[in-house]
């Protein structure tokens, strides 16, 4: 009791000398980086986290294209796949464009840390490349990468939350797949029925089965999503579009309560509280659950282990988190000239119809929509969907057959997290309190614990 207690009174300072990256309190600085026209020789470097279309996967085969055109003979890139965990790649980013190091030309920054890079002056504004920022890009992707009235990125594969379900256990219990769960299906429709397929006779469940649904609970960012799910779709926004907090304390509690419906109710698959993306999807894989809450490239995924008549994918109910990463130019980059055509390269429309195909979803609408845009990586690169993604159901055009319906609708219609230079230090507050609480509800009472959100919150995106 008294452990949890003082969690919940530790203030945002003491979390800033906590957090696991060096500079997780950053956010000073006036963010005039200089822009993008350096045009020193040598080879552009691209920083990334791990691509999840596998070995040689889409990002590196895109990179082998444009080294095989004419600009890329003269300016070739190399892509490199920083190790660890997204707090750990953030570090190790910040590190080094703080140091001045020109290691990196291209950065592939999670859509959260742009502002945090903008104010601190580590990337370039991109305002002179308007393509970039153009009408074809979707608008909620789009703003991904602005932050003060200045584009300092451009999106290069987004993300977003989905609801994932195993047909045959709705038709087991006499509900017709392809009508529900659909758009417009609300969270508390969602339980009734994964209710209805849990009481379904255990001869007719999955062997191992263990409860209706999962997602990624564990005390890292996947908690922060499902939170920021859950209050949103209630009407609680945390911050506005300059990072100001906005939330009172009677709002978070409406928050907390629908949080606690989702994670911490009967038919929610117990591992889901010690869970990740690769644990949440190998539990729904296997059987021990009917729904997940996960990201797009599970569908790819899925269908190695799960024949297409068993698996359908449909909006996440309420509102859904919008993730992805955008590429940005580093500050101190003598190649930025170039660093920035590279960009232009990697995110015009047939690049990110390529990465629609491989399992990403693509930033830009006509990915989606237009017929005439294609994948055509060159032959140098390898196949143009990775063989991790090759099983699943693709529409007349080549494209996975849920993406123009239900893909991109939802990132459409997806909400942001806080956009704040303050995120690292956000982030790690509001994991730490709420995996606390969900693991030990009888500890901490829920309204002391919104007062306390409440002051650190407000303090937190001050900067304070």
């Amino acid at each position: 009791m008294g452990r949890a207690r003082c969690r919940i009174a530790a203030t945002a300072a003491s979390l800033c000398l906590l957090a696991l990256a060096p500079a997780a309190c950053t956010g000073g600085g006036a963010g005039h980086a200089p822009q993008p026209t350096t045009s020193g020789g040598g080879e552009i470097v691209v920083a990334s986290g791990l691509d999840v279309t596998g070995t040689d996967g889409v990002r590196q085969q895109l990179i082998q294209q444009w080294n095989s055109t004419p600009e890329g003979k003269q300016h070739p890139a190399r892509l490199v796949e920083l190790p660890g965990s997204a707090d750990q790649q953030r570090s190790q980013l910040l590190g080094a464009l703080q140091s001045g190091s020109s290691a990196y030309d291209v950065v592939n920054l999670d859509v959260t840390w742009v502002p945090e890079f903008a104010q601190a002056g580590l990337i370039s504004p991109l305002d002179r490349r308007p393509e970039l920022d153009d009408a074809d890009v979707i608008p909620s992707v789009a703003a991904t990468a602005r932050w003060k009235g200045h584009t300092y990125a451009a999106p290069f594969n987004s993300d977003v939350g989905l609801l994932y379900y195993r047909v045959d256990s709705l038709k087991d219990v006499g509900i017709d797949p392809s009508a529900y769960p659909r758009a417009g299906t609300t969270w508390t429709q969602l339980q009734s029925l994964i209710r209805a397929v849990g009481e379904a006779p255990a001869s007719d469940r999955p062997r191992g089965y263990q409860a209706g649904w999962t997602s990624q609970l564990d005390a890292y960012e996947g908690l922060t999503v499902n939170a920021v799910e859950a209050f949103e779709s209630k009407g609680v926004r945390l911050a506005d579009a300059d990072g100001r907090y906005t939330a009172t304390a009677a709002g978070l509690r409406t928050g907390l309560a629908e949080l606690k419906t989702r994670a911490g109710n009967d038919y929610t698959l117990p591992a889901a509280l010690s869970s990740r993306e690769a644990q949440s999807l190998s539990d729904f894989a296997a059987g021990r659950t009917d729904f997940l809450r996960h990201w797009p490239y599970a569908y790819g995924a899925l269908f190695q282990t799960l024949d297409a008549s068993l698996l359908a994918v449909a909006p996440l109910p309420g509102k859904a988190v919008l993730g992805g990463q955008d590429l940005a130019v580093s500050a101190g980059s003598p190649r930025a000239r170039y660093a920035l055509d590279l960009i232009a390269y990697l995110t015009r429309a047939e690049s990110e119809r390529c990465l629609l195909d491989a399992g990403f979803a693509a930033t830009r609408k006509s990915a989606y929509t237009d017929p005439a845009v294609r994948c055509r990586l060159a032959p140098a690169a390898g196949p143009s969907v990775p063989t991790e993604t090759h099983d699943m159901p693709r529409d007349p055009d080549g494209r996975p057959s849920y993406a123009a319906p239900i893909l991109l609708p939802a990132l459409t219609n997806a909400v942001q997290r806080p956009r704040t230079p303050y995120y690292g230090a956000f982030t790690q507050l509001l994991q730490s309190r709420l995996h606390d609480w969900l693991s030990n509800p009888d500890l901490t009472d829920p309204d002391q614990l919104a007062d306390s959100l409440d002051t650190a919150l407000a303090k937190i995106l001050k900067g304070k």
